[in-house]
């Protein structure tokens, strides 16, 4: 099979196609034919070398869509299409970026969809994320909504799922800077503003119900200062490149009586897959990804993701 290799921690040339041994089927496993899988922040952090638990060689990838074409659970049948995020893939063992992929068969979730490969790619990781997200935010038809990195795969699915449900619902989005071209883009998508991020800095004095918080400790103290009283906000992404939060002092930095939550992919099981389908499809929510990458265009497919010009869900069609 074609896979993608990635011997040492570095740039996106780093990942290297190579030709590997379909995996062997082994008690408690389920090798799925991979149709397709999502690029994750998590898994270029991965090849940047700030996942000290991976060790490498390793194939990365932490979703993929697909079919079943062996296993040895008693509920899954091989030509079934089925779904798979997290559960270290791509981490401890090796995950996505391949034409088979060996599951541990808790984690391999069998949907019905009409969907197409590149529109389920999209799904897994992305939309699970922001599901959980907007359903920690208790969104309110009445409410104001900040996503903060309005740009980013979570956040467009984000918009996506909330616009869907509640189309009069004004989401404002934060991008970096002042980049005319992609808050066009952005305002083309569904959201009601765009509003400049000067270094995690909001360029605004409006304050939101509800915050949806994708940057991370490097901007959450200034999103402390836009939520209203009583209002949420829900920590989820860490696109600013800082993992804790320093000198925090709930009494202080909450202002308001706010709320803080957040959501964890990881936390997933067979039920909330099903519920996160149920919703696309009874509110018919659009799930195209906004670019398309064929297997052996895997570094340009990194390259896009981390360059100022990308945007939205980036998936990996494998035909």
């Amino acid at each position: 099979m074609k896979a993608i290799v990635i011997y040492k921690a570095g740039d996106a040339q780093q990942l290297q196609l190579e030709e590997r041994p379909i995996p062997t089927l082994k008690e408690g496993w389920t090798l799925v034919k991979v149709k397709g899988f999502g690029i994750n922040r998590s898994e270029i952090f991965t090849r940047q070398g700030h996942s000290p638990s991976v060790i490498f060689p390793r194939i990365l990838g932490i979703e993929c869509v697909g079919v079943v074409e062996a296993t040895t659970s008693p509920t899954l049948q091989k030509g079934q299409t089925v779904v798979s995020l997290m559960g270290e893939m791509g981490r401890a063992f090796d995950g996505s970026y391949a034409e088979y992929t060996l599951l541990p068969n808790g984690q391999v979730y069998p949907i019905t969809t009409t969907l197409s490969w590149a529109e389920l790619a999209a799904v897994p990781e992305t939309y699970y994320t922001a599901f959980g997200s907007m359903q920690n935010l208790q969104i309110k038809p009445t409410d104001t909504v900040l996503v903060r990195a309005a740009a980013s795969g979570v956040g467009i699915a984000f918009l996506r799922l909330v616009k869907a449900q509640y189309p009069t619902l004004r989401v404002v989005g934060s991008i970096r800077g002042n980049n005319t071209e992609k808050t066009a883009v952005l305002l083309g998508l569904g959201y009601d503003a765009i509003i400049a991020d000067n270094d995690n800095v909001l360029a605004t004095d409006e304050c939101f119900d509800k915050i949806l918080e994708l940057v991370g400790p490097a901007s959450i103290k200034d999103s402390f200062a836009h939520i209203k009283e009583y209002g949420i906000i829900c920590a989820t992404g860490l696109l600013g490149g800082k993992w804790y939060l320093e000198d925090f002092d709930p009494t202080r930095d909450l202002l308001h009586n706010a709320y803080l939550t957040t959501f964890y992919s990881g936390s997933v099981n067979a039920e909330k897959i099903t519920q996160l389908f149920a919703y696309i499809d009874e509110h018919d929510v659009p799930v195209a990804p906004e670019k398309v990458f064929a297997l052996e265009e895997i570094v340009a497919a990194h390259q896009y993701v981390e360059s100022s010009a990308g945007y939205g869900k980036v998936v990996v069609r494998i035909n």
